[in-house]
């Protein structure tokens, strides 16, 4: 298998697919190596050229927009990685390109989107729907019924009570407790959490 893009959390991702599968990557490939090497595998500039031919792909890149604009550009199959650590009930249903890192977990019935990263130590818990592209930061609760639109930042630490509904592109920061539903593009912060701003630009690439 290949990933694109070479960051510190395609460490993460590398550590998860070697925990949990038999795949092999041969390459990372990044637009902008600042290296030729992580963990032992190659890493290659981007070449649209040769990545159109190959198979198997997870985008290991934070950013979501950026993740987005990826996967729209690169026409590909691409995988689905659970870290071996992770506990996700057999009643989820997650989307490709998703990966799931250590010591979360999922529970019942949940559903998650493709290319979503679900991150270190995130609880995500019965019945809630997480929509594509979205970024679950570590160690961030949500609690039953918890709807996440498209391309939505969960923060770090943070808190979502049950039955909320939060936006697309939206922005949650570190450690903000939701108690109240977050329009789209919002950028939320605080305990309870309180919308600052909206997003200045149009995130949904």
């Amino acid at each position: 298998m290949y990933l694109f893009g070479a960051s510190g959390h395609s460490k993460v991702v590398i550590d998860a697919i070697q925990s949990s599968t038999d795949y092999d990557i041969e390459t990372i490939f990044d637009d902008n190596p600042k290296s030729d090497f992580m963990a032992g595998i190659p890493i290659v500039k981007a070449n649209g050229d040769i990545i159109k031919n190959l198979k198997d792909f997870i985008i290991t890149i934070g950013n979501n927009p950026l993740r987005k604009k990826i996967v729209k550009n690169l026409n590909t199959n691409y995988l689905t990685v659970i870290h071996s650590k992770a506990i996700v009930s057999k009643t989820v249903e997650i989307g490709v390109g998703t990966v799931v890192l250590a010591g979360s977990i999922i529970n019942t019935d949940a559903i998650i989107g493709a290319h979503c990263i679900v991150n270190s130590g995130v609880v995500i818990e019965h019945d809630c729907e997480i929509d594509n592209y979205v970024h679950v930061s570590p160690n961030a609760s949500l609690a039953g019924n918890v709807r996440v639109g498209e391309g939505t930042h969960i923060g770090i630490g943070s808190t979502i009570i049950q039955g909320i509904k939060i936006g697309k592109w939206v922005m949650v920061g570190a450690g903000t407790v939701i108690i109240k539903d977050v329009p789209d593009y919002a950028v939320v912060v605080g305990n309870p959490g309180k919308i600052i701003k909206y997003n200045a630009i149009d995130w949904d690439v």
